[in-house]
């Protein structure tokens, strides 16, 4: 009897980078059954992809500077004895090319020249998801998935929390922030918007993450918090799916919001593209040259034709 084959999966990213390789990596786990598929992943994304059905084992990457040589030799004596089979970079940045030379596997890159020709047949950018599938097809793997992240799997009964902050199903989520990475991400008024859609009778509440706990809780409605620090991302998909609708800006709870169904709308300047994400697949967009040019009255009117649809 052959030995059972190890698979290794690379995705290093932000929360929404990492939401999007989903669809990917249930694919990838298709492709192999009866492997064992390790996750290699970033310390935040631990307990998150521990409930993951797609994932037998996790690795974490410290993703050190590459002048920490100590802990560099420690990932690659790691990677070197684990003995994968097969290795697929959903990552593709310079720092997993360099995991590549380390390992003697049959990797999965991205071929850089096939997507500009894809791109240039379509007259237009890929996007992130379309760019995982080509790459996963040249890899002879079916894509069932890959366009259609989700993330269901990853959410907590919000019932107790709901009920701590006397919430009932059918509120409005908003995401006003980003990370203090990105702060050309964030739309700035997000207060008007939460007090004309309260007068006219929803039900608004925020979830801020760590960068974001002052900007929320400046906001003219309550912010959801745990014993005072932000939820959990397990406890946000649960809060999500008892939203009737979402809105946000170009960050990982919108993302997340796309890839668990929800209703919703993103916000996005010109920081990057709503087709480049994806997202324009999930969300309605508005985008927009500059956020502080986006009135609230604009969102107001999208919200309303929105929720008339439904």
């Amino acid at each position: 009897m052959s030995a059972r084959q190890k698979i290794l999966v690379i995705r290093l990213g932000a929360f929404g980078d990492v939401l999007q390789s989903e669809g990917a990596i249930h694919d990838i786990r298709l492709a192999h059954p009866g492997s064992e598929l390790t996750l290699l992943t970033t310390k935040p994304f631990r307990r998150l992809f521990e409930r993951c059905p797609w994932v037998d084992r996790i690795l974490i990457d410290p993703r050190a500077p590459r002048l920490h040589l100590l802990s560099l030799l420690k990932l690659r004596r790691t990677l070197r004895d684990e003995r994968f089979d097969a290795i697929y970079d959903l990552q593709n940045s310079n720092r997993t090319l360099m995991y590549r030379n380390w390992l003697e596997a049959a990797w999965s890159q991205k071929d850089e020249a096939f997507l500009a020709v894809q791109s240039r047949r379509l007259g237009r950018r890929l996007s992130i998801l379309e760019r995982l599938r080509l790459q996963l097809e040249q890899a002879g793997i079916a894509t069932n998935h890959t366009l259609h992240p989700n993330v269901d799997w990853m959410a907590d009964d919000a019932a107790a929390l709901m009920a701590a902050n006397g919430l009932k199903p059918g509120f409005i989520l908003l995401f006003p922030g980003s990370s203090l990475r990105h702060p050309q991400k964030r739309w700035p008024f997000y207060g008007s918007l939460a007090d004309s859609l309260q007068k006219s009778g929803h039900t608004v509440v925020t979830a801020p993450g760590p960068d974001e706990m002052e900007l929320c809780q400046a906001l003219p409605c309550p912010a959801l918090l745990d014993n005072g620090k932000p939820i959990s991302f397990n406890a946000l998909a649960g809060l999500i799916q008892q939203a009737s609708l979402v809105i946000g800006n170009d960050t990982g709870p919108i993302h997340l919001s796309a890839y668990l169904g929800a209703s919703g709308i993103a916000l996005f300047g010109p920081h990057t593209s709503a087709r480049a994400t994806g997202l324009d697949a999930f969300l309605e967009i508005i985008e927009v040259a500059a956020l502080d040019t986006l009135k609230p009255e604009t969102v107001m009117a999208r919200f309303a034709q929105l929720t008339a649809r439904r």
